[in-house]
């Protein structure tokens, strides 16, 4: 366990030790919480208020804040935990360029204990930045229109908790394969601009075709997403019900921002949500787990 705990100690260090690396993944989601209330925050409100008038109703305009900046929080955390789990994840690649990964395996330090610290040192590094934007997310909702409960934000650290968990794991298995600069780069790319997307966070899923609503619905992300959007607009949605407003209309705004899931014709239950995430972080992991043991096996029978 000593040996375990200098390698988290060493992964962590470096990772914040690189002030490169470190700056970008932290200016990353402030850059995109400034670009979002800029640009996105029109385009939400022109969309509520499209929902509103097809149901003949207003609401404050204190309150339409609140709503919109629910999912504007909500869309930059939901793609934040994945995209920067796998910048944190960089070191791990960046070892096999610098030849630091065959130094530590002549050692005698297991591969599986160097993986986990891979791993765990990556949650730490990416809960910490992800946590940094929760707060300045919510300082910007608290400026616009608050509506949270406690609960809220504590639902909210335990969603950030399991994305951050899912992205790792998922960076962590894709990462494995990489062994060079340019690789990084590419699925670095790759990751930062269609994830957002293929989860929902940039455009809800009731604005994309019903064939292409189907198959993302099969991706976990979408329920990670539909996580933190629940927990950062329920305050704003309760209120309106506080106000006066029709249910059909809640309900209505709440499907047409993903907040109500649809798996093939059956409601997706909150629990259910939270099922999906945790199992498929945990398949990831033992995939993780399996990679590097047959990885040390396979040289283990080449020698």
């Amino acid at each position: 366990m000593k040996t375990f705990f200098i390698m988290l100690k060493r992964n962590v260090k470096l990772f914040f030790k690189d002030k490169g690396l470190f700056f970008t993944s932290l200016i990353t989601p402030l850059i995109l919480l400034v670009l979002y209330a800029t640009f996105l925050s029109n385009v939400y409100t022109s969309s509520f208020e499209s929902v509103f008038q097809g149901f003949g109703i207003t609401i404050d305009e204190k309150l339409l804040d609140g709503l919109v900046g629910g999912q504007l929080m909500s869309s930059l955390l939901a793609v934040s935990c994945v995209t920067v789990s796998f910048c944190s994840n960089m070191l791990m690649v960046q070892d096999k360029i610098s030849g630091a990964h065959k130094d530590m395996l002549i050692t005698p330090v297991r591969r599986s204990q160097m993986a986990l610290s891979y791993y765990i040192a990556t949650t730490i590094s990416t809960l910490v930045i992800c946590f940094l934007a929760l707060g300045a997310s919510l300082v910007y909702v608290a400026i616009i229109g608050w509506y949270l409960s406690f609960a809220d934000v504590l639902l909210l650290i335990v969603d950030i908790f399991l994305l951050t968990t899912f992205g790792t794991a998922l960076s962590s298995v894709i990462n494995h394969f990489l062994s060079s600069q340019g690789q990084i780069s590419a699925v670095g790319s790759i990751v930062s601009s269609c994830y957002g997307f293929i989860c929902g966070a940039y455009m809800p899923l009731s604005s994309f075709s019903e064939g292409l609503r189907k198959v993302l619905m099969f991706l976990p992300g979408t329920y990670g997403t539909s996580l933190v959007r629940n927990h950062s607009m329920q305050g704003a949605l309760n209120e309106m019900r506080a106000q006066g407003v029709p249910d059909a209309a809640v309900d209505g705004l709440a499907a047409s921002v993903d907040c109500n899931l649809e798996f093939f014709g059956t409601d997706v239950k909150i629990w259910a949500m939270y099922l999906i995430m945790v199992l498929t972080i945990v398949t990831l992991i033992c995939a993780y787990v399996l990679i590097n043991v047959l990885s040390v096996r396979k040289k283990k029978t080449s020698k």
